[in-house]
């Protein structure tokens, strides 16, 4: 199932760590903060941190 943007429902990409598209994203935050937000969320993404409430089965 693809992701969509939680404010207009547009298709995104599977490496987005924010659910929200550009446009709406500008929008909501402004440039520069929509920005510092992708920036953060990536890096939170590329280090594990999303991923800490997630529960695995143990092998």
């Amino acid at each position: 199932m693809a992701k969509k943007c939680v404010y207009c429902s547009a298709e995104l990409s599977g490496e987005n760590a924010v659910d929200v598209c550009e446009r709406c994203g500008i929008s909501v935050w402004g440039e520069k903060m929509f920005q510092a937000i992708k920036d953060n969320m990536n890096a939170a993404r590329d280090s594990g941190d999303l991923n800490q409430g997630n529960i695995g089965i143990a092998s």
